[in-house]
């Protein structure tokens, strides 16, 4: 019974609603009346609307409001001791995006309608929603729009005196009466958030199966998990780092599971890759984030590769499509002879990359004996001796090895095997010539040395070993067994067993439900088969607003959940999306933002006494704990710490400072390891007024006109600070038109609301001056904050600053960025070993050679060459063996590393050969 009692604690610490918002307008944002609601007017105000929207484009932050309600209204009291409040509020609204043309702006819905949240009461709401023809221009034109004007503001606790139908210009709006318009308008809301989840909780708490939850998982005592099976095959239609490989295992084992990393270290693909593998094991799978953005990269990635088609709901926008697309109805399905044809062509292509694979290792494994014989060599005098016909032409190793496997003891339990033992040793000696006293020990040093000479005797007859046609045909095989993989997945996905009656009914209804409004929606939902639903459509993708408004209040209807960013998503919003799963799969990163409480430490401590939860301190910690840290108590945490997306110089600071030095740089590459990717820009004389530094917004235009005229696109503009952020937004406003804005795919925001983003270039704006606030500057110094501000951009960041105290943070970053990027490896003259040699004999060649050149955790053995222009030299099996050597090849040359093979069998041990040939290859 505690997952109950512990849903009904986070309810009475909830919210019980958002603000109660009379004036959309507050904030001196425009409204923009609509004579035709289809169409806006091309002027200076609705372009600024433009604009201003495709600044925040993640966020969709432009509504068409509906029917209004306008005037003023009394507070506070009737009579002379009440207050007079601005009234400008649309009963009925919807996303929205404005199409450019020559003339003006054609106003395309982007969402569905929604009532306002005043409407406390569900069934008025619904039947105040059930309106035909709602919000249309034929309604808002027709008899009955009045009636529901006055309705619907009566429900809210507004009610006009009078209604107004508008046919032409909106009259002017006297603030001295409530008025009722039918008649469209546009307007910004500035935060976009949920409703309160009080009522949303505590409808949970009442529901019986909770106690097979992801949710009853997480908050439960961990569960002890055996050891993971690190041999299991993974199967993915999208390439997989051993560490993303790791998070498919567990999911496929582990009630939760907990996954932590750095920004650009694949969680994504991590979280797509076990989600499909979920899949295409029959399970279903809820993938929830914490931002539109999110959910939007996730709907990307799966659309990159063939696997199962996820219903995205990222946002109310999505729904008119996940509707219009299900109410066309689905495609018979793949039948048994579709699955049965992939299964076959699916074996066909592992077969493929076994085959390759083989031949490869076959390869490696004579060039790795071979590399053994310089060790051996000392020794091989005395070995000689004791086993001469070891070392004879046509000596078979293999079946010498094969007896001395039999002759070695493992286990004693029985005069039988010690009998076979002792007759194995005899063959043994006979085939080598050793006498009596050479015992398995001598022989198997014998046989180790007769290996290596053999193999190196092949290698010398054949010319040694170049895989370079073997690594082209392994990726070729690679490629087609991913494609193989994920039209598997995608046609077992909807195959006709998912199909059932039931589930087409279910889904019919779903498409009915999501045409509705929020309360007919929420209704229809809770009477949905949600296991007919989930059997149809397996893979849902959004975010974990939009749970709550598009799925069947269902305990367990997914078998696994993946909660994204889990870190910045607190408890309260998370306990939802848990109890509809089995387990989870829950990814964060500690140290970047996080989400933001108000609730105070008493409150949490009487709520859980009075519900008998004192044991639970440290996981209903709501002010502090995060959805992503009550996991981390529940399971081992899988840590991905290859990084993907950033140039080194802008990564390298936060791996130290942040991670310690737990980033491995996959991205290092000699094109982008010198690049100086971060410019200072110190504003002289900058000051603080009302929270805006005047001189840095000005500072900041003058960058980003810079940066158009270098024909930069992808630009994103950031500061700490609200009112920072407003002042920057106004003033990219006032210098750059729309259609600008558009093409430098321009956005900008503050820290908080990048977070999850990325851009090309980020421009940052500090806001500090000298002298500022002690508060301002902690702040700023964040780690958290900090953390995330300067990693948001893949390949250049500029800092405009005007605060000169260089201490801190703050300093430490400024001289970590006035100084050149790091060299990443050694010389190559170092060392005695082949490629010590070879490295030596190429510089003098004239080529830059490098040694032990890292890439992530892997190593290229020498790196030749600077720029683009760089390739990697492998000069042996790598020392961990054929298996690390396979994966290193794939990795690598995934991340556009040219690699040659430069084996000392090619030359005979030849270095000066080796660098004569390789330098005309490589010039």
């Amino acid at each position: 019974m505690y997952p109950r009692r512990i849903l009904a604690a986070l309810a009475d610490l909830a919210p019980a609603g958002g603000e109660r918002v009379l004036d959309v307008s507050k904030g001196g944002q425009p409204i923009v009346w609509l004579p035709e609601p289809e169409r806006a007017p091309r002027n200076r105000t609705v372009d600024r609307l433009a604009a201003l929207d495709e600044l925040h484009r993640d966020e969709r932050i432009l509504r068409r409001g509906w029917a209004w309600v306008a005037g003023g209204v009394e507070v506070d009291g009737a009579g002379a001791g009440g207050a007079r409040r601005k009234v400008r509020l649309p009963l009925l609204t919807e996303p929205v995006r404005l199409e450019r043309g020559l003339r003006g702006y054609r106003v395309v819905p982007a969402g569905d309608l929604e009532l306002t949240p005043l409407v406390a009461d569900r069934e008025v709401a619904a039947a105040l929603e059930a309106a035909p023809g709602l919000g249309g221009t034929a309604w808002l034109r027709g008899r009955g729009s009045a009636d529901w004007i006055g309705a619907a503001a009566a429900a809210a606790g507004i009610a006009p005196g009078r209604v107004v139908t508008v046919d032409g210009a909106m009259p002017r709006i006297s603030d001295a009466e409530l008025v009722g318009y039918a008649v469209a308008g546009l307007f910004v809301v500035r935060d976009v958030t949920s409703a309160g989840l009080r009522d949303t909780l505590l409808n949970w708490a009442g529901r019986d199966g909770l106690d097979g939850t992801a949710l009853a998982r997480v908050y439960g005592d961990p569960v002890p998990v055996g050891p993971p099976a690190v041999d299991e095959i993974v199967l993915s239609p999208l390439p997989l780092s051993r560490a993303q490989r790791e998070v498919v295992r567990r999911v496929r084992h582990e009630p939760v599971v907990a996954v932590a990393g750095p920004p650009g270290n694949g969680k994504s693909h991590a979280v797509v890759a076990a989600a499909l593998d979920t899949v295409d094991r029959g399970g279903s799978v809820l993938v929830a984030t914490q931002s539109r953005h999110a959910a939007e990269v996730l709907g990307d990635l799966l659309r990159r590769y063939p696997a199962a088609v996820p219903v995205l709901f990222g946002d109310a926008e999505r729904r008119q499509a996940i509707a219009a697309e299900l109410a066309e109805g689905a495609a018979a399905g793949a039948d048994d002879r579709r699955i049965d044809a992939d299964r076959e062509a699916l074996a066909a292509a592992e077969a493929k990359v076994a085959a390759v694979t083989s031949g490869i290792t076959a390869a490696l494994t004579v060039e790795q004996r071979a590399a053994e014989l310089a060790a051996w060599e000392p020794l091989m005098p005395g070995l000689r001796v004791d086993a001469p016909l070891a070392f004879e032409p046509g000596f078979d190793v293999e079946a010498a090895l094969r007896l001395l496997r039999r002759a070695t003891p493992v286990v004693d339990d029985g005069w039988w095997r010690r009998r076979r033992r002792a007759s194995a040793l005899r063959r043994l000696r006979r085939a080598t010539g050793a006498a009596e006293p050479v015992d398995l020990d001598r022989l198997s040093a014998v046989l180790g040395a007769a290996q290596a000479a053999e193999a190196a005797a092949r290698l010398a007859a054949t010319g040694g070993t170049d895989l370079g046609p073997s690594w082209d045909a392994l990726a070729d095989a690679d490629d087609a067994l991913a494609e193989a993989v994920g039209v598997a997945m995608r046609n077992r996905a909807r195959s006709v067993h998912r199909w059932s009656g039931d589930a087409r009914r279910t889904v019919a209804a779903l498409a009915s439900a999501l045409t509705s409004g929020r309360n007919r929606r929420r209704e229809a939902l809770a009477g949905l088969d949600g296991a007919a639903l989930v059997r149809a459509l397996p893979l849902w993708v959004g975010t974990v607003t939009d749970v709550e408004d598009l799925l069947p209040p269902v305990p367990g209807m997914f078998d696994l959940v993946i909660l994204d960013e889990a870190a910045h998503i607190d408890q309260i919003r998370a306990a939802p999306v848990l109890a509809r799963a089995k387990s989870a799969l829950v990814v964060g990163d500690p140290r970047q933002l996080r989400f933001v409480s108000f609730v105070a430490d008493v409150d949490v401590a009487v709520t859980l006494g009075r519900h008998d939860l004192e044991g639970y301190g440290d996981r209903l910690d709501i002010r502090r704990a995060s959805a992503f840290d009550v996991a981390v108590g529940a399971a081992p945490v899988t840590y991905l710490e290859e990084h993907y997306r950033s140039v080194p110089h802008l990564i390298e600071f936060s791996a130290s400072r942040f991670y310690r030095d737990r980033i491995a740089l996959m991205s290092r590459h000699p094109r982008n390891e010198h690049a100086d990717a971060i410019d200072v820009v110190h504003v002289d004389a900058g000051t603080v007024t009302d929270g805006v530094n005047r001189a840095e917004v000005d500072a900041v235009v003058a960058v980003v006109k810079d940066l158009a005229e270098r024909k930069t696109t992808g630009i994103g503009v950031i500061t700490p600070f609200r009112d920072q952020a407003d002042a920057l937004e106004a003033a990219l406003l006032a210098a750059f038109p729309v259609e600008d804005i558009e093409r430098l795919r321009l956005r900008t925001g503050t820290v908080h609301a990048f977070q999850g983003s990325e851009a090309d270039t980020i421009v940052v704006s500090l806001g500090l001056a000298d002298g500022d606030s002690p508060a301002r500057l902690r702040f700023a110094s964040d780690p958290h904050l900090f953390n995330v501000m300067v990693t948001r951009a893949r390949e250049r960041l500029v800092m405009v600053m005007s605060v000169t105290d260089g201490s801190g943070i703050v300093g430490d970053y400024l001289a970590y960025g006035s100084a050149p990027p790091r060299a990443a490896c050694r010389p190559a003259a170092e060392g005695t070993g082949w490629a010590a040699r070879l490295g030596a004999e190429l510089t003098a060649a004239g080529l830059p050679v490098r040694a032990g050149y890292p890439v992530g955790r892997w190593s290229v053995d020498l790196c030749v060459g600077d720029g683009d222009g760089a390739v990697g030299l492998i000069c042996g099996v790598h020392p961990d063996g054929i298996a690390a050597h396979l994966e290193r090849q794939r990795a690598l040359r995934r991340m556009g590393w040219t690699l040659h093979d430069a084996f000392a069998s090619r030359w005979s041990h030849d270095p000066v050969r080796a660098a004569l040939e390789l330098s005309s290859e490589l010039r």
